[in-house]
């Protein structure tokens, strides 16, 4: 019986302090954002030898993912979101979709969390 397998590497809920935000009192400090990224890798095939090379590892998706967010203010979480997705479909064409997700947790005071959650794929 074959088989058919999709692939999806993912950091989730990653905490960073950032510079971001539109109102006067965001320029002036960090705040903590928690960003979540999911990599569709289709149906990337398994490592044979059991090795990193073989993947995409997620611990470069999630320095990248806080290095973009900790290099300079941003004033949209849609902005960095896209950053970050960019970054991902660029790097590895073996990535064929990226979901970025961005929480405030002090955005809003009667809510947990508020933000954004992009999605952008390769055409077919």
């Amino acid at each position: 019986m074959p088989y058919h397998s999709n692939t999806k590497i993912f950091v989730q809920n990653l905490e960073v302090q950032a510079s971001i935000g539109v109102h006067p009192h965001e320029y002036e400090s960090t705040q903590p954002i928690i960003i979540s990224v999911e990599l569709d890798m289709g149906a990337m095939p398994a490592p044979d030898d059991d090795r990193l090379a073989e993947t995409l590892d997620y611990a470069l998706v999630a320095q990248i993912a806080a290095e973009f967010a900790q290099e300079a203010h941003v004033q949209l979480v849609e902005t960095l979101a896209t950053r970050i997705a960019n970054w991902a479909l660029d790097t590895d064409k073996r990535v064929i979709a990226c979901t970025v997700r961005i929480a405030k947790p002090h955005a809003l005071i009667n809510a947990e969390f508020a933000g954004v959650e992009i999605h952008l794929s390769r055409d077919a």
